[in-house]
């Protein structure tokens, strides 16, 4: 069939397309983090940060384990790259500019360099955390507390973070669940299939809970503390929290911070008041700050529109407003009149009458003075408020009105036309616009925090990312960011929500400086009786929420990086086990018994079953067994099984590979089983081929480490084999060198029936597509939502982008047969991600030049 011919652009298309631009910050560096195709040259021991409270402090309130918990420790890990999203580069090849240009988007990572060269450009690359690189936001999976404390330790960045936004569970239902699926915000609490199947979740749940309130306060005063380690002297954190524990945390918060740091309780009301007396429509924000001495020159006061009667209780007819109106009429505005002040101020000049006239003694300032015709002087004891001058020039101005009590002084709307934001948020209700999350934050609120304390270009955290809504914010507003949570479903939300974005592009102050420079505002006379008096010319506010926009450009996300934190890899120097690995091996008996007893199962029904699985020797700390297949001759088998805290990666499956090679006699199977695999682990165990050696990735039952809070087991069955994606690369046939991917499906663990089963593109959440992967991270050109369909994904912003996208080549990004790219000489591999509804990724790379079905 021949190719589709593109067609041309007409003079009116060319002029509705706007420049797709997106802000970097090029004048900040970040450390150096080991990329996940790189995490075998990551050996340096992991150790532990411990971190003291001060004695010294008055004690405010006490809580069960926490006058033993005077000092905790933190593992010192690094933080793997597993992603590069550039979504300004995904875009290319679909917008109408170069839609069908197959070489669009490939730039090479070392583009014209000689072999040496690339080798050296490599080496640099491994030279973890010794130099700085460009800045990338970054999107961090995995414990905040053990996060926080490797941008402090491993990367130096103390002081470095200008405000932390911090949305803890409100501890308000102790059990309740979290989203355990990408498409499905109706959780409901306690219930088997609505639980977690992430082990970091489950983690972070029995932690945080455990305890109840006790152990709930423990977890927000560590992660306070370290927050605080990261802001700079003028830096601020908001705590978002309900009225359940508001009392609690404000005290924490006065341990960590000081009493005198406090800035403000923010009350902003919420969308679904609840009742148990009487109705609740408010939540709280904590704002503290470093150092209240130094905060005050970073704080930008926020304005909202004046209207004449905002913030008022009164009956509308005590307000003492009156109107110019256009046919010259100067009267009191009517009752009906000041109710609809709106419409009213569309048929007058509105203003409000202030005094003129004080009490005092000054006799230059008693005086006959003309008003319209009339000489009028103040009584006795009372005097005019300037002098016969400024009086003169407040009449010339047309200021003064004459009223039943004499004469006032006109104050109009637009003379200030806003009024500053309090502590009293009441415009933050109303439905969450495109909701993704089960706990999703409205944009507003965060955007005020950090309107108020930072300016473009600082940096921001927020270390309970859930839908992303802080990072898109920041995104919106030219400042970087970084955030984390532990849940994977959370991460591939926000992912997906910032690859889909678009912002209004805000005019900068010095383009030649970057964004760093500020934006161009939008700013408000301030005019008073006294600049009118005195002739001088008025103040001026500046609206920080009202930047200039250039029509001629917009703006998607900038680029991100997409982290997490890698199992715990690196053995004692002495060959012996850590505590962590040791601690690691509580449930070993148990695993060892289970699997003797169920033997491993396959898609089809296959099995393999052993006769004897025995406890590994003492010396081995990554092989915790050894066993003897049930066949007609029997197979040695070297097992791993995987942490109850950790995903599975690709340096523990380096460790295990170590050990297994140093036994003796030597295995011929070698079963990794754990309950979630990194896709880059699966991808290593996949190709890895060893004479007379069978290696099988299993998938352990989230059963195991559940049972205290489930009902019931989902499976007799505790152990399955799991496979790779079924992904071909295909020759396009009519171009040279044009190929295609087509992703046909995937296995996965279905938990609710205990089953390995096969998956379609219905149950991927999200693919993508590195047209020429280094083997260092993925760094996609092609990204594709087919959960989402064509309503879903990136439909919002291809409406958006309307008149620069090919609106036919973005519709492919919701299948899953990719868009035809070029292959250039040299290239050796192409890379497909997935993630499917549950968060759980696979990876799998394909050859050029083989067969990869």
């Amino acid at each position: 069939m021949p190719r589709k011919k593109k067609k041309m652009l007409t003079e009116k298309e060319i002029a509705k397309m706007r420049t797709v631009d997106a802000y970097e910050h090029s004048g900040h560096k970040r450390a150096n983090n080991p990329k996940a195709g790189y995490a075998r040259y990551d050996r340096v021991k992991e150790e532990t940060t411990k971190y003291a409270y001060d004695p010294h402090i008055d004690p405010t309130l006490q809580w069960a384990g926490k006058q033993e918990g005077t000092s905790f420790e933190v593992p010192t890990s690094s933080i793997h790259i597993h992603e590069s999203i550039k979504p300004h580069k995904i875009l290319r090849k679909v917008m109408k500019a170069t839609s069908g240009d197959y070489q669009a988007n490939q730039i090479s990572l070392f583009p014209n360099l000689t072999p040496l060269d690339t080798m050296r450009a490599r080496q640099q690359d491994l030279q973890f955390y010794k130099h700085g690189v460009d800045w990338t936001n970054r999107l961090i999976a995995g414990d905040s507390l053990v996060i926080m404390n490797s941008l402090l330790q491993k990367e130096g960045m103390a002081g470095k973070v200008q405000m932390v936004y911090f949305d803890p569970p409100y501890g308000i239902k102790y059990g309740s669940n979290f989203q355990p699926f990408v498409n499905q915000r109706d959780v409901k609490d306690g219930k088997d299939t609505d639980l977690s199947q992430e082990p970091e979740m489950i983690t972070a749940f029995r932690d945080t809970w455990e305890l109840g309130i006790h152990s709930y306060l423990s977890y927000l005063r560590d992660r306070l503390l370290l927050a605080r380690e990261l802001l700079a002297d003028n830096g601020s954190v908001f705590i978002q929290i309900s009225d359940a524990n508001v009392h609690h945390i404000r005290e924490v918060c006065d341990e960590i911070f000081g009493p005198e740091n406090e800035c403000a309780t923010i009350v902003w009301k919420k969308g679904t008041p609840n009742a148990k007396i009487i109705r609740n429509s408010f939540n709280y924000l904590l704002w503290y700050c470093k150092d209240i001495n130094k905060i005050n020159k970073k704080v930008h006061k926020l304005y909202t529109e004046r209207t004449g009667i905002e913030g008022s209780t009164e009956d509308p007819r005590k307000l003492a407003l009156w109107g110019e109106f256009k046919n010259g009429e100067v009267r009191p505005l009517t009752t009906d009149e000041k109710r609809n002040i709106i419409g009213t101020r569309e048929k007058a000049d509105v203003f409000r009458v202030d005094k003129v006239i004080e009490r005092g003694d000054d006799g230059d300032k008693r005086f006959p003075f003309s008003i319209d015709g009339e000489d009028f002087v103040p009584k006795q004891g009372y005097v005019w408020r300037g002098n016969l001058e400024q009086m003169t020039r407040l009449r010339d101005e047309n200021r003064l009105v004459k009223t039943p009590k004499g004469y006032g002084y006109k104050f109009y709307i637009t003379d200030y036309p806003v009024i500053e934001i309090t502590n009293l948020w009441e415009d933050t209700a109303g439905k969450v616009n495109n909701m993704i999350y089960v706990v999703q934050t409205n944009d507003k609120i965060i955007q005020r925090c950090m309107l108020m304390c930072t300016d473009p270009g600082d940096l921001v955290m927020d270390i309970t990312c859930g839908s992303g809504t802080t990072a898109c914010v920041a995104e919106q507003w030219g400042r970087r960011w970084i955030t984390c949570d532990t849940s994977r479903v959370a991460i591939d939300l926000a992912k997906q929500r910032l690859m889909t974005s678009t912002y209004d592009y805000y005019k900068l102050a010095q383009p030649e400086q970057g964004v760093d420079s500020g934006f161009v505002y939008k700013t408000v006379p301030h005019i008073t009786l006294k600049s009118i008096a005195n002739d001088e010319p008025p103040a001026t506010e500046t609206l920080y929420d009202q930047p200039e926009i250039d029509k001629t450009k917009v703006r998607v996300t900038g680029p991100f990086t997409v982290e997490s934190l890698p199992a715990i890899t690196v053995k004692q120097i002495d060959g012996e086990a850590s505590d962590t690995v040791s601690d690691m091996t509580a449930k070993q008996d148990e695993y060892r018994e289970e699997i003797l007893a169920t033997g491993v199962i396959g898609k089809a029904g296959e099995k393999l079953e052993f006769t004897r699985v025995e406890a590994a020797p003492a010396t081995f700390a990554y092989v915790q067994a050894v066993g003897e297949t049930k066949e007609d001759n029997p197979r040695k088998a070297a097992i791993h099984f995987g942490s109850e805290t950790k995903v599975l990666d690709a340096g523990r499956v380096e460790d295990i590979f170590d050990e297994v090679q140093s036994m003796r006699p030597t295995p011929q199977i070698i079963i990794i089983a754990a309950y979630q695999f990194d896709p880059e682990a699966t991808k290593l165990i996949e190709e890895t081929k060893w004479p007379d050696m069978q290696i099988f990735a299993v998938q352990m039952n989230t059963d195991l480490m559940t049972s205290d809070l489930k009902k019931k087991r989902s499976s007799n069955q505790s152990f399955f084999f799991i496979g790779q994606p079924d992904v071909e690369l295909i020759h396009d046939g009519r171009t040279k060198d044009v190929y295609k991917v087509r992703v046909n499906g995937f296995d996965y663990y279905d938990p609710k029936t205990g089953k390995v089963k096969s998956g379609s593109a219905n149950n991927i959440a999200m693919w993508m597509l590195d047209e020429d992967y280094d083997g260092s991270c993925i760094e996609p050109e092609q990204i594709f939502f087919p959960l989402g369909g064509k309503s879903g994904g990136w439909h919002k912003l291809a409406k958006t982008l309307k008149a620069e996208l090919d609106q036919e080549a973005i519709e492919q990004y919701a299948g899953n047969v990719s868009l035809p790219f070029k292959i250039k000489p040299g290239q050796k591999k192409v890379a497909v991600k997935i993630i499917d509804d549950r968060g759980i990724e696979s990876m799998k790379v394909l050859k050029v030049g083989e067969d990869n079905g």
